[in-house]
This record gives structure tokens, C-alpha cells and sequence, in this order.
């Protein structure tokens, strides 16, 4: 059972297919580190925002995904700028990536308390896969006699529209699809490629007393891979398409201190859409603007047979603590 993850990777390397699968990582707690996925939150704090988190994914299989994400953002003096970077390292089988990015907001006032901020986002990614860790079948392979490492330049874009009580919005962090095919001299069956992924995310916050000590935090993201992408109208390799990815993620935020979640991932497809998992986290701010939180993800799915769950923590530190202060904060 510990070999299936890896064997469902090396799949798409060891035949002639055209593997579309959702490469970004995911977070259960995705709504903590959004720059990662959008680089127009840079600034939406409003001040110098922290956020680390580590996912281990179907705890107990060997070559499962490991992820492990940094970003950190703040507004510039005016107000109407914002800076961002990001760090992300992603583990699955034998193949490894570090990403590095930048990110740059500009902010545009619409109306009385509505904010649009567009971003782009640049930065460049270490691909290496380490094949020496591999136990073939079939005893040798030429595919994978030598590791590889490539350096993938990208850039990338989005929108963010928000306000205390709503936000909405629509990227694609990495924009530049990669041929990952081996270049040496020969003839393999080897083929793997870098997609487009797309983001769509809305949550909103509703006031469930008076004091609004109690509040109600609805929030949603799409992910899809592969729009406008060059698989789409490429015949000569089987088309393999990950399906659209939908999470739904509820939380209820007690006194601006306790968080606590739940969460449901689903597949979403036009004539058969799966359930992947069902997920329950909780965070606790501390007045000195740290928090730290936690997620634990069940496997409904088939996969439940071969794969145990997930888990995945959180650490954020936001350094003007004067937003505990406001009667709705935003905790994107």
C-alpha cells in the first residue's frame, strides 16, 4: 500500500501520457496563506503579516506530499502599494520543488469601504527529481539512470476585492507552462509538464450577536488547472486532466481569540464529481498578535482504502496587534 502514492506518480513518467494534475499545493487552511495563491492579498492586513504552514499529507505512506509554505506581506507607506514574498517546498515521491516569489499589489478605493487590489507576481521554482530513490520493477530503466533538476522561471496575476465584511477573488500565480521532458540525447518515453492553475475564492463575515463577540466566516475555493493550456488541443499525448477542485469551509470566530472550522473537498465535474475529504481545524489568536492553528483532514474517498488521513499546522504573527481593536478584522 506504501508504494501506490509513488506508483501513481510515476505513472505519468514511465508511458507516453499527458499528465494534468494540480501540482500547487494545498492547504486545508487555505484562507491563512492566500498570498501564496493570489499575489493581489499582499497588504490586505493592513499592516506586516507572517504566516508559516506545514501539511503532511496521508500520514504513514511513504512518498506522500509534504508541503511546507512562508509568506510574509505588508502595505507601503501610502497605503496603495504592497509588497510580498513567498517561499514554498513541496514534496511528492521522488520529485521535489522550491518556489520563490515576489509579489506587488496596487490598491484602488471603490466607493466608501471597498478595496480592489491587482497583483502580479514573479519569482522561480527548483524542480528536482531524485529517480536514484526509486525501486524499478523492473530492475533498470534508462529514463531513470540520472536525477534532473530544472530552474522554472514564472510570473503571475491576480485580483482581490474585499472589504471588513466580504471578499472575492481570481488568480493565476503561475502563468508560463514548462516542458519538464528529459533533453538529453535519446529517445525515452518520459514526458511531464507544468500546468496553469486558476484560483477562485469569496468568503464573507456575518455578525451572529449584537456585540458581534460571535461571528459566522463562510468561505469557498475553486481551483481548476489547465484552462487555455496547451493539453487541451495537443493530440499526440493522452489527455489526463485533474478535475476541478472545490473546498466549502465554515468557521465561527468567538470573541476575535477562538476559531474553530470545518471544511468539505470535493471534486466537481460535469458528470461524475467525488468527495476527497472532510476536514476540521482551529486556530487561537494571542493578544500579542501571534496565532498558531491546526487541521485534520479524513479521507472519504476510495483512496481511504490505501491512504490515512492528513494533518496540517499553522503559525501567523500579525505585527500591529491594534486589529483586535476593530469591531470585524480580516483574517485572510
Amino acid at each position: 500500500m506504501q508504494k501506490i502514492v509513488l506508483l501513481i506518480i510515476l505513472s505519468g513518467f514511465c508511458r507516453p501520457v499527458f499528465l494534468s494534475g494540480q501540482q500547487d499545493p494545498m492547504l486545508t487552511q487555505f484562507s491563512f496563506n492566500s498570498l501564496i495563491f493570489n499575489p493581489a492579498c499582499a497588504g490586505i492586513n493592513d499592516h506586516l503579516a507572517l504566516s508559516l504552514t506545514h501539511r503532511q499529507q496521508w500520514l504513514g505512506i511513504d512518498g506522500a506530499p509534504v508541503t511546507q509554505a512562508l509568506s510574509a506581506h505588508s502595505p507601503l507607506s501610502n497605503g496603495r502599494l504592497a509588497l510580498g514574498g513567498s517561499m514554498v517546498r513541496d514534496i511528492i515521491g521522488p520529485v521535489s520543488t522550491f518556489d520563490l516569489s515576489t509579489a506587488y499589489a496596487y490598491r484602488f478605493q471603490i466607493g466608501n469601504d471597498m478595496v480592489l487590489s491587482a497583483g502580479l507576481q514573479a519569482g522561480v521554482a527548483n524542480w528536482h527529481g531524485d529517480w536514484f530513490d526509486i525501486i524499478l520493477e523492473d530492475g533498470v530503466d534508462e529514463v531513470f539512470q540520472n536525477n534532473q533538476t530544472r530552474w522554472l522561471p514564472n510570473f503571475g496575476a491576480g485580483l482581490f476585492l474585499y472589504n471588513d465584511r466580504f471578499y472575492a477573488g481570481f488568480s493565476c500565480p503561475k502563468l508560463l507552462e514548462h516542458d519538464l521532458r528529459r533533453t538529453a540525447a535519446g529517445d525515452y518515453s518520459f514526458y511531464a509538464k507544468t500546468y496553469r492553475h486558476y484560483y477562485t475564492t469569496v468568503g464573507m463575515t456575518l455578525a451572529l450577536d449584537d456585540d458581534e463577540r460571535i461571528l459566522l466566516k463562510p468561505a469557498l475555493l475553486l481551483k481548476s488547472t489547465g484552462w487555455f493550456s496547451a493539453f487541451r488541443s495537443d493530440a499526440t499525448f493522452q489527455k489526463i486532466g485533474s478535475p476541478t477542485e472545490l473546498d466549502l469551509d465554515c468557521s465561527v470566530f468567538f470573541n476575535n481569540t477562538l476559531r474553530l472550522g470545518a471544511s468539505w473537498r470535493t471534486a466537481v465535474e460535469m458528470k461524475r464529481s467525488s468527495a476527497a475529504s472532510a476536514n476540521v481545524w482551529g486556530a487561537y489568536y494571542l493578544l500579542n498578535g501571534l496565532r498558531f492553528g491546526a487541521s485534520y483532514d479524513l479521507t472519504v474517498s476510495r483512496l481511504r482504502q490505501a491512504a490515512s488521513n492528513s494533518v496540517e499546522i499553522m503559525v501567523g504573527y500579525e505585527f500591529d496587534i491594534k486589529v483586535k481593536k476593530v469591531s470585524s478584522p480580516r483574517y485572510f
